[in-house]
């Protein structure tokens, strides 16, 4: 398959159909602003977990937001009522573009790839929520553009800031339990499969149904989609492995230095009629491979939509959390507010030191990082880059019906020739993009 990087102007080419502005803005320029001038932030996205997000940067100038659902976003445009609004993201960048600095992108997971992508061309930096995008092949763009880009990037695993976070991995990296050859992890409940559209409503008057579908093929609008549950239809979320899988395995990415699979494969072969095409499912097991490497050996992590209990019962250890982590030494619980440790010898564990610093909150992360501090903590491109491509390995190898190895450097999947057609994506005219050359 052979790409090229695409120009700004040729971008503007593909969405004119759509009504797009020309991008009149100049080069791409990287600012970073002192220590003590405030950003000027644009918001794309700014109700429901969006809401949240725009909380998070108030502290900043924020300039202008962007959002398809008058109703959701009418809260945060009342209280910013001096920000400039929008509904369509490329708009506002191509009228705002020397007035914006940094971008927060929260929307559904199949509109976070185009607005990241190209707030990044344009120089600008930016937070974007959880899984980074809604396909293997899209996260991997955008991590090589945030390296092209050199801008300040986080990924909203907002836990990572949590000090129990902390003090797990530095308990996994003290050796407390020896050298750990498999991890469990896990998000319960069964939500996924919901309901298929037997009516089509007209389309409320305070949404845009068309820029709220963006890259991906039209259909019928239907409130079985849209405003939530769109997470668990396959052409817009990524399902709980999507929804928590980034959280969950920041635990054991962060404590054992993890960057990508070798090999992908499923714990439990689901039945055929389990394997929906449109809908997410209820439940899945998967589980990764990793090599040796710098901060671990030969490695099994397991990823699950389901039920843990089974794996705390075999390990003779008390359920705790959604981590569990299996040493030579012993077994570690571990969850987002700490960890509990077991001990094979039945002695007790010694507490180590204290030696990662307190965050100074996870969006202040991004803010310092945008005004020159260090890179935040949850940065695409030495971090969340490879953890979000991961998780949604998982769901690829489901919908594929089985396992694959991942050559990472070549981006390359062999063994199961069902697998690349969930790898890349296929957006509709108008939003097609290429490959970024020379990463």
């Amino acid at each position: 398959m052979s790409f090229t990087c695409q120009t700004r102007r040729q971008f503007l080419n593909s969405t004119a159909a759509l009504g797009a502005g020309l991008w009149l803005g100049g080069s791409p320029k990287i600012r970073a602003a002192s220590p003590n001038e405030k950003l000027n932030v644009a918001c794309i996205g700014v109700g429901g977990r969006g809401a949240a997000n725009v909380g998070g940067v108030s502290g900043e100038n924020i300039v202008a937001m962007c959002d398809v659902d008058e109703n959701k976003a009418g809260e945060r445009f009342q209280q910013f009522d001096k920000a400039s609004r929008f509904q369509d993201f490329r708009v506002m960048l191509d009228k705002l573009d020397r007035q914006i600095d940094a971008v927060v992108v929260s929307t559904p997971d199949h509109a976070h790839f185009h607005p990241a992508r190209q707030a990044m061309l344009m120089g600008k930096h930016v937070y974007c929520e959880k899984p980074l995008a809604h396909s293997v092949w899209e996260c991997r763009e955008l991590t090589k553009l945030a390296k092209k880009m050199d801008v300040a990037t986080q990924l909203g695993n907002q836990r990572h800031a949590n000090p129990g976070m902390a003090r797990t991995v530095e308990a996994v990296q003290s050796g407390m339990i020896g050298d750990v050859t498999e991890v469990y992890c896990a998000i319960g409940g069964s939500r996924g499969m919901p309901a298929v559209p037997q009516e089509f409503p007209a389309v409320p008057g305070h949404l845009n149904w068309d820029l709220w579908q963006g890259p991906v093929k039209e259909r019928p609008y239907s409130p079985e989609y849209c405003p939530y549950k769109w997470r668990f239809w396959w052409d817009y979320g990524t399902g709980e492995a999507g929804n928590f899988g980034c959280h969950i395995l920041d635990i054991p990415f962060w404590a054992l230095q993890l960057k990508y699979p070798n090999r992908v494969d499923l714990d439990v072969v689901p039945a055929a009629e389990d394997i929906d095409p449109l809908r997410t499912p209820k439940s899945m097991k998967t589980r990764f491979e990793f090599a040796a490497e710098e901060g671990h050996g030969l490695l099994t992590l397991h990823w699950w939509h389901g039920s843990l209990d089974e794996v705390f019962k075999q390990h003779n250890t008390s359920k705790y959390g959604n981590t569990l982590f299996i040493g030579e030494k012993g077994t570690m619980a571990a969850g987002f507010d700490g960890y509990k440790v077991k001990l094979y010898d039945g002695s007790e564990a010694e507490t180590p030191e204290q030696t990662i610093a307190k965050s100074p909150g996870f969006h202040q992360e991004w803010i310092n990082a945008c005004k020159g501090g260090p890179r935040s903590t949850c940065d695409f491109v030495d971090y969340t880059g490879p953890l979000a491509e991961t998780v949604l390995l998982a769901n690829t190898a489901f919908r594929a019906g089985g396992g694959f190895d991942w050559d990472a450097n070549a981006f390359a999947a062999s063994g199961n020739d069902n697998v690349e057609q969930y790898l890349v994506p296929d957006f509709r005219a108008g939003w097609k993009v290429d490959a970024l050359q020379g990463t």
